[in-house]
């Protein structure tokens, strides 16, 4: 029901925003509570979303092989994950620090009411790149237990990188989304529009990243992660056209996956080295 590459979407990010807070590496008591966070907080968004969409995934050719509409697995054993989940989510925001306890309840909230909004806005795809986005936010409060805004561009960058690559994901689903009333981007503008909707948010995502490279006086090694996010980006959108999307799939979780790994690699050497610099 849950693939282990749906946590790396976001967890990367949330690495890169616990290391700018670190300025540096964080306590191994730090990162091994974020990751749990990070894990636990997607397998309850991803459970309660496959309980949310349960008759939609039913109804579409595409997703009625899930677990749930496939008999595969009950309701209650869900139900239960959520829980479960959700319970260790709080937990590992408890270890963290008193103000991640605080927020943790808005940012489940957060998580959860994605698996509704397709339902009446085409901007859902935004929501899905919150939904990740507040992932660096998260992490840098969970290290230095308050909000500096610069962090926010980190944010704002993964929600139009998300957006982004769920418009894509999304054109696959154009006329199952007329049938069932369900709001998309595609749906309304058409699928050559949509791919371009596509790029400008992830033009923007770029721009992003290189306003937060500047904000935190990065180096070299961060300027050279966004051209690598360039063209790793410029090659997911060659393998989708208005007329063939056979590729989308690809697209969606090779690439996405290996774009979030390749910044943080890249970001993590920048401020290795320059830790290294000050001892």
């Amino acid at each position: 029901m849950i693939k282990w590459e749906h946590s790396v979407f976001a967890l990367p990010f949330a690495l890169c925003g616990a290391m700018l807070a670190a300025r540096g590496v964080p306590t191994s008591h730090q990162l091994l509570w974020i990751i749990i966070a990070m894990v636990s907080a997607r397998s309850a968004a991803m459970s309660f979303n496959r309980l949310a969409d349960a008759s939609i995934d039913a109804a579409n050719p595409r997703t009625r092989t899930r677990a749930l509409p496939a008999g595969t697995l009950s309701r209650s054993f869900v139900r239960n994950v959520v829980f479960v989940s959700s319970a260790v989510f709080l937990l590992a925001a408890w270890e963290l620090n008193r103000f991640a306890f605080l927020l943790s309840p808005i940012a489940l909230a957060i998580l959860l009411i994605y698996s509704y909004t397709k339902r009446w806005t085409r901007w859902s795809h935004l929501a899905l790149g919150v939904a990740l986005g507040i992932a660096p936010a998260a992490a840098w409060i969970a290290v230095r237990g308050s909000l500096d805004p610069r962090i926010l561009l980190l944010t704002a960058a993964v929600t139009f990188w998300v957006g982004g690559f769920d418009v894509l994901y999304a054109c696959q689903d154009l006329e199952f989304d007329e049938q069932a009333g369900l709001h998309s981007i595609p749906r309304y503008s058409g699928i050559g529009n949509a791919l371009w909707i596509a790029r400008l948010f992830h033009l923007l995502m770029l721009l992003l990243l290189a306003v937060l490279v500047w904000s935190f006086g990065l180096g070299t090694f961060a300027v050279a992660g966004i051209i690598a996010v360039f063209l790793l980006l410029a090659y997911e959108h060659s393998l989708v056209s208005k007329d063939d999307l056979s590729k989308l799939n690809a697209a969606f979780f090779a690439m996405n996956g290996i774009i979030a790994v390749v910044f943080f690699v890249f970001l993590a050497l920048d401020l290795l080295l320059r830790a290294s610099r000050r001892i």
